[in-house]
C-alpha cells in the first residue's frame, strides 16, 4: 500500500507539458516562489526584473495590470494561453496541488475525513501560516521600511523632526506588534506537532517557504535575535541552509551577480 505521501505525489499534474515562468524582480516575494519551484523539482523559465526608483519596473505591467511580482504564468500543453497568476499566496497553493502535494500536510484525521474538526493540526497550521505571512507579519515590516526609508531620505534640515515621528511610530506601534509577533513564532515552532523541526510539523511546507522571506528580513531590520528568540532563530538559519533556497540563491547570482534579501 502506498503511504499519504506517495498518494498526493502521484495526482500530481505531469509537468513536463506545462511551461512555467516566474517573474521575479530583486529584493523581493518572489525568491520564495524560486525556492517554491526548485524544492518542487519544476522546470521552469525565468525572467527578471530591476527595481526602478524602488518600484517594479513598467515591463511587469505587460504580464499583470498591477505590475506587481511575483507574477507566475502556467501555460499546460494544447491552451491557447497561459495562466497568470499573482499573489505570492495563491501561486504557492495554485504550484503545490499540481507540481507537489506532499508540501501540503493532509487535511484531515484517518475516519474524519469531510468532517467539520476533522481536520489535523499540522493542516491547520498550514493554512492558518499561508494567510499569516503576507496578512499579518508582512505588513510590519512594510511599515519598517517606509519608516526606514523616511529617516535616510529626508532632507537635512527636516531631519530631527522625520527622526523623531518616525521614532515615536516604531516605539508606539512598530515594535510592540513586531515583538508580540516574533514571541508568537517563538511559541509556534516550539510546539509544532509530530516532534516539530518546522512551523507545521516534521517536514517542510509551503508554509514555512512563504515565511521565508519575511523572517530572513526581520533578522537583520526587525529584532530577530539568537538572544531574544533562540528557537526561531535557529529554525530560520535552518531554512536559509536548505539546499533549494541555496539553489534559489546560487540561481540568481549567476544571473544578476548578487544577491540582497533585504526589504
Amino acid at each position: 500500500m502506498s503511504s499519504p505521501e506517495q498518494s498526493k505525489q502521484q495526482v500530481a499534474t505531469g509537468q513536463g507539458k506545462t511551461k512555467v515562468i516566474l517573474y521575479w524582480l530583486e529584493k523581493s516575494r518572489a525568491q520564495r516562489i524560486l525556492w517554491l519551484l526548485e524544492e518542487l523539482k519544476v522546470d521552469y523559465e525565468l525572467k527578471t526584473y530591476k527595481r526602478v526608483n524602488m518600484i517594479a519596473p513598467p515591463e511587469l505591467k505587460k504580464v499583470h495590470p498591477l505590475g506587481k511580482s511575483p507574477l507566475v504564468s502556467v501555460q499546460a500543453e494544447g491552451a491557447a494561453e497561459p495562466l497568470v497568476l499573482a499573489e505570492s499566496g495563491l501561486i504557492t497553493e495554485y504550484l503545490i496541488e499540481h507540481f507537489g502535494p506532499s508540501l501540503a500536510p493532509n487535511q484531515y484525521q484517518n475516519g474524519k475525513e469531510g468532517q467539520v474538526q476533522g481536520e489535523t493540526e499540522e493542516w491547520l497550521r498550514y493554512r492558518y501560516f499561508m494567510h499569516y505571512a503576507e496578512g499579518t507579519l508582512m505588513p510590519y515590516l512594510v511599515v519598517a521600511l517606509l519608516l526606514r526609508t523616511v529617516r535616510e531620505k529626508s532632507p537635512f534640515f527636516i531631519k530631527p523632526i522625520a527622526n523623531a515621528i518616525t521614532g515615536n511610530i516604531e516605539s508606539m506601534f512598530l515594535r510592540p506588534n513586531l515583538e508580540n509577533n516574533l514571541n508568537f513564532l517563538e511559541s509556534q515552532v516550539k510546539s509544532a506537532p509530530d516532534g516539530g523541526g518546522y512551523l507545521c510539523g516534521s517536514r517542510l511546507t509551503g508554509a514555512d517557504i512563504l515565511l521565508s522571506f519575511p523572517l530572513s528580513s526581520a533578522k537583520g531590520r526587525a529584532g530577530l535575535s539568537e538572544e531574544k528568540y533562540p528557537a526561531l532563530f535557529e529554525y530560520v538559519n535552518r531554512m536559509e541552509a536548505m539546499e533549494g533556497n541555496k539553489k534559489a540563491i546560487q540561481k540568481i547570482i549567476d544571473i544578476e551577480g548578487s544577491y540582497d534579501a533585504s526589504l
